[in-house]
């Protein structure tokens, strides 16, 4: 008889639980990990991983993109007063640039739950791919509205990640940041067509890659304007 392959990579497995009993499955010294920021034109995408306390639950966690800001910052809270240890890991801009965002996205998920306090006997990731870690791993598609912990990750990361892009908005006025936190609006875009990228701008991305382009020819147009005068 064939013997199992039980390694970690073997036990990963994408899609939805069934009949419900995967929500509940972080009794047993599991982490659930999310990512925010893998969409917007600028900024780090931000991790994060949660290893919560049964003894201590924590009402009205879900999706966090369905929770208003203030109800993710009371959340918040409540999650690093109550987990047994959290943590973030993220990916700068230049490493999204050099590696492409899946990879990166990949990469801060691997830093946050190496930041654990403790170590899970399992680890719950939000979507369809798993980083490579030490122990087993299970994607699970639409997890932050099915598992606990998955939620309570993404709750740290956005919030983590939207107050970044808040104080970001200081140091680079007129983006708009505090408001989009990067992510492509029509008024991002407008601004950044207006201003070209700025350094926190993820050059990798096609509009910000366009805007440049634009921003250096308009450069070189002002540039051979002031030769003739």
């Amino acid at each position: 008889m064939k013997t199992p392959d039980r390694s970690p990579r073997a036990q990963s497995r994408a899609g939805r639980p069934r009949s419900g009993g995967l929500r509940w499955a972080w009794d047993l010294r599991s982490a659930g990990v999310d990512e925010a920021g893998r969409g917007p034109l600028a900024g780090a995408v931000v991790a994060g991983a949660v290893m919560l306390d049964p003894q201590r639950p924590i009402d009205g966690l879900k999706d966090s993109k369905r929770l208003s800001a203030k109800r993710r910052d009371e959340l918040a809270a409540l999650i690093r007063e109550r987990a047994i240890t959290y943590a973030l890991g993220r990916a700068e801009v230049a490493e999204i640039d050099r590696l492409n965002i899946l990879q990166a996205t990949l990469l801060a998920m691997r830093r946050a739950v190496a930041g654990l306090a403790v170590q899970p006997e399992r680890v719950f990731v939000d979507g369809n791919r798993c980083p490579e870690l030490d122990v087993p791993t299970v994607a699970v598609v639409g997890g932050d509205a099915w598992l606990a912990p998955i939620s309570a990750g993404a709750i740290l990361a956005k919030t983590a990640r939207d107050a970044e892009m808040a104080r970001l908005a200081a140091d680079f006025p007129g983006y708009g940041f505090e408001r989009h936190k990067g992510y492509g609006t029509k008024a991002h875009l407008a601004a950044l067509e207006a201003l070209g990228p700025c350094p926190i701008h993820r050059a990798s991305f096609a509009p910000v890659r366009a805007a440049a382009k634009l921003n250096h020819r308009g450069n070189q147009e002002g540039s051979r304007s002031d030769e003739r005068c």
